[in-house]
């Protein structure tokens, strides 16, 4: 069966998303753009909703400034042990300016409050995240 060509995706052009886009290159640094994820190529649709409401609206907020933001998604992530996006999120807070020491108290915490296993585990991908940055 041949497949059905692709549809051409509308830019969004909200505030919101523009808004996102910005906030995402901040946190990937000279990461960001370089690979296509899967979220991208599957589901491009949801990957725009990211972009306008997590990042934009969400992370957009006045409320924390966005190292602190990215405080509360590392130890959120460690504490879910969704590792994959705990990698990606230890490499956004170092792009931000959260050192290594910092990333590494704030997974000291983690153990105390989401448990030593999940730390470990943590402390795992961050090893990788700095062996990677040459820290």
């Amino acid at each position: 069966m041949a497949k059905a060509p692709a549809k051409k995706r509308p830019t969004p052009r909200t505030a919101a998303y523009r808004k996102g886009i910005e906030i995402r290159k901040q946190l990937s640094g000279k990461r960001y753009g370089g690979q296509a994820t899967a979220l991208a190529e599957l589901a491009p649709d949801l990957e725009d909703m990211l972009n306008e409401v997590v990042f934009g609206k969400v992370w957009g907020r006045p409320g924390l400034e966005i190292k602190m933001r990215s405080v509360a998604v590392i130890a959120a992530l460690t504490s879910m042990q969704r590792l994959p996006q705990l990698k990606g999120h230890i490499a956004n807070g170092l792009n931000v300016g959260l050192s290594k020491e910092e990333i590494v108290e704030i997974l000291i915490q983690m153990a105390f409050y989401a448990g030593v296993p999940a730390a470990v585990n943590a402390f795992q991908v961050a090893k990788e995240v700095f062996d990677a940055e040459g820290l």
